[in-house]
């Protein structure tokens, strides 16, 4: 059974406004540990999806993964245990909650490979703005190696080409815009070079293990590589889906690859994308 949790109306505000929040000691030391037990099995046995990225030989390695609550239980669990569901709820402001996907993410120490800015929801074919990231790590995270989001992003007009993190290059397009529900959208690179010099403010913090960030799945993100000789930064981010998201259709291959045998316009329920909690 989901666990609830209730927050402060001033911070879903604050998400709301700004597209990230940071909700400080959410999950209690067993949970984390759970979760950390999690990772360390998907990175000793990384399923189709996973990738192992360096900028350059003989250093630490990026490390990302995806679709694996099937097959690892830690994961299973924190989807429909933890107070995940509950939170992801109210910052959405959603009556239901279904599970998209979770996402690992481990920076070896020593790796200097930087994740691009880049906007998730373009990756996905899914559509609606009740949508939104559970950024939790298990590893004390120095500000200087978090994640960073551009402020209110999640609400400018424009969508973005999402990117391959392995060379930062735009995904490949089959044309050069989509039909989603009858509607043109036209993508646009992201604006790398305004963002790095200072055009919007930029939100990180500094992070401990049972912090999470919250960010709307549109919400521009980067980060740096992890300068630390000797810690990991290890990372779960869930995904989840809210009262209006739908499955819509991109001009690339989506990312991850799976539409649950969904038809475009439906509602992002099924088994592949369980509903996981319902407010009362």
């Amino acid at each position: 059974m989901v666990a609830e949790i209730r927050v402060d109306e001033a911070l879903v505000e604050e998400y709301q406004r700004n597209g990230a929040v940071l909700v400080k000691g959410v999950f209690d030391n067993k949970l984390v540990e759970k979760v950390r037990r999690g990772i360390d099995k998907n990175l000793k046995t990384p399923s189709k999806y996973g990738e192992s990225l360096k900028a350059r030989d003989g250093e630490g390695a990026y490390f990302d993964d995806y679709c694996n609550w099937q097959r690892i239980q830690e994961f299973r669990e924190y989807v429909f245990e933890s107070p995940a569901a509950s939170l992801a709820a109210q910052f959405m402001r959603s009556k239901e909650v279904s599970f998209y996907h979770e996402h690992v993410l481990n920076k070896e120490p020593g790796t200097s490979k930087k994740t691009p800015w880049h906007h998730d929801q373009a990756y996905y074919p899914i559509d609606g703005h009740q949508v939104c990231s559970l950024w939790m790590p298990v590893d004390p995270i120095p500000k200087e190696t978090c994640v960073k989001f551009v402020a209110g992003s999640h609400l400018w007009p424009k969508w973005f080409h999402p990117k391959k993190f392995a060379s930062e290059n735009n995904y490949p397009l089959r044309s050069d815009e989509v039909k989603d529900g009858g509607c043109s959208r036209t993508y646009h690179d992201v604006p790398d070079l305004e963002i790095e010099s200072g055009k919007w403010p930029i939100l990180q913090w500094e992070c401990e293990p049972g912090d999470v960030i919250v960010f709307h799945m549109r919400s521009v993100h980067g980060a740096e590589g992890n300068r630390s000789s000797v810690n990991h930064r290890r990372v779960l981010s869930t995904r989840w889906l809210g009262d209006d998201a739908v499955l819509a259709s991109r001009p690339w291959e989506v990312s991850p690859p799976i539409t649950g045998g969904l038809q475009l316009g439906q509602r992002v329920v099924c088994d592949t994308f369980p509903l996981v909690y319902r407010r009362n």
